[in-house]
Formats: C-alpha cells, structure tokens, sequence
C-alpha cells in the first residue's frame, strides 16, 4: 500500500484542532481546494472515509478519529526527526553530547521544545556513556546526557529524569510463560543468556551495577551489541531475552513483538543526568536545554518572540 505523505496527516491533524478544511489549509499554508484534495487523496490510501462533508464544517467520522490520533505520533516523530538532524549536522558552538537511549527517545522532543525559547543553533554528537564523558572532559562537548550509574568527581551532575530496565523477551519465548506470581529473582536473572549493549553503553553498566548490588553476578560472554536496535531485532528473533529501557521498548511493548518479564529483588531504576565540566562557563542555551530536559522550563523560562508559545 502507499504510504500517506506526512504533510496529509499534519493537515488531517489540523482539521481536528481547528474545525474545518479553510482553517487547517491556513495553518498549513496551502489553499482550501488544494487541501481539500489532499484529503480525498489521503481517504483514497487508506480506504476509509475519515470526515463527514454532510454536516457543517468538517467533522471527523469514527474511523477518522482514530487515524487522526495515529497521525499525531506520526508528525510528532517526523518533527523530532527533522530537528534531531538539524541538530547533528549543525555546525555550531553550542556543543551536546548524548548517549544513545536519551538521544533516540527523549532528545529530539527536547530540541524542539527548546526552539521555543532560544533560536541559537546546536550540535549534536551521540554515543555511548564513555565517550559522552570524554567528549565533555575534552572539551569537545559543553554538556552530556548520560545514563551510566556513576559520574567521574571531576565533572559535575544532575539528574534531570528516571528511567528504568526491564526485562524483555519475543512472544513464546519460555520467559513469556512464567506464572505472575513466579517473577524472574537475581540469580535467575545473572544466569540468563542475555543480549546486550557493548561495554560502556550505559545500559548495560546501569543493569550491571543493579545486579551487583543486588548480589548477582553479571555474564562476563553475554551477547553484546552496539546499538538498541540491534539488540531489539535479536531479541524480537526468539532466542534471547534483553534488559533495555522502558523508552526503548515502549513501541514494541504496544504492539506485541515484545514482552516485559516481571523480576524481583533487583532495582533497575536509574537516573538520567546532565554532566558539565566544572569550569565550564554558564551558557544561557545550555541552562534553557537543562530546564527543558528537566521538565522546568514552562515556569523558569521566557519564550521568545515569534514562538509559538
């Protein structure tokens, strides 16, 4: 089937918002009878009606509802997408360094909301916990997101949100059968055959340190990938199970290609934080980036003029 175009949702999506086809064509720049037609196009793809033209304005029919919900996840992405890219070929003094679970589920969502108070640009570089901390020891970096258990003394840190593991296995895989009241305790979970991040991906030290404290053992030969993609299509193929981010599955737990496996006498919350240098100079965008990570910016900061706060 051909796939509708991104620019046919966001309208479909405006209509909702705003009530009718002349106003949503507005929103978007384009004239009523283009928009018009590229809802008829849009309906044609899908083979559903989604508004009734019979009453006054446009009022979404029930199938239209429900594609006009699936439609915003799809332009609140492609804006993270667009953004997220702006941000990594940018060439600019502003300088970010994030870990990869951050920089695929959160990282986006935070640039654009940033936008909205500052349009000074930003480069974005990504990869594992290690090399974010090295690129802010070195100078390379004015800020990381990192989402390892520990931070070096000489680099300053704050937490800007929680994150937590979870076990996960394919659909039919023996885990996926277990009884509720039977969850996956330590020493079960350190003799797993897992798949995992490589060293110094901060997932894989966050569920490391969490096993160790809980007085488990961590797999020294433990499958070990370089990206949560990768580890998510080994797992989706049956064999193994992974412990990964909440963020990082989400999608896949909606839809079924994976399981979440209850586990017991191991905490495998972690903490998201920034690290700076600590005589790295305060910079306004970076304090505007740290509010809006943290989820303070709506109180703490000023949106500039032209925004569309």
């Amino acid at each position: 089937m051909e796939m509708p175009s991104v620019e046919s949702l966001r309208l479909l999506v405006a209509v909702a918002d705003l009530g009718s086809i002349s106003a949503a064509a507005r929103e978007c720049g384009i004239s009523q009878p283009s928009a018009s037609s590229r809802l008829r196009n849009l309906e044609r793809l899908l083979g559903l009606d989604l508004l009734d033209r019979r009453t006054r304005g446009a009022e979404l029919t029930p199938e239209g509802a429900a594609v006009t919900e699936w439609a915003r996840s799809v332009v609140t992405a492609m804006t993270g997408l667009q953004t997220g890219a702006e941000a990594l070929r940018a060439d600019h003094t502003v300088r970010i360094a994030c870990s990869q679970t951050i920089a695929e589920y959160l990282m986006p969502a935070w640039l654009a909301r940033m936008r909205e108070y500052t349009d000074e640009p930003v480069h974005l570089t990504v990869g594992n916990t290690t090399a974010v901390i090295a690129d802010v020891r070195g100078h390379v970096a004015d800020v990381g997101f990192v989402e390892g258990p520990a931070v070096p003394a000489d680099l300053t840190a704050r937490t800007i949100r929680t994150d937590r593991l979870v076990l996960v296995a394919a659909p039919g895989h023996p885990l996926t059968r277990r009884r509720a009241d039977r969850p996956v305790d330590v020493d079960e979970l350190a003799s797993l055959t897992l798949v995992t991040r490589e060293r110094g991906a901060g997932t894989r030290d966050a569920f490391e340190a969490a096993l160790i404290r809980a007085g488990g053992s961590p797999d020294p030969d433990a499958v070990a990938l370089g990206t949560n993609a990768a580890v998510k299509i080994m797992v989706e193929a049956g064999g193994h199970a992974a412990v990964l981010s909440e963020l990082a599955v989400a999608a896949e737990l909606r839809d079924g290609r994976l399981v979440e496996v209850a586990t017991s006498g191991v905490d495998l919350r972690r903490r998201l934080r920034a690290v700076r240098r600590k005589d790295a100079p305060p910079r306004e965008v970076v304090s505007t980036l740290l509010a809006v990570s943290s989820g303070r910016a709506a109180g703490a900061l000023k949106a500039r003029p032209g925004s569309s706060r």
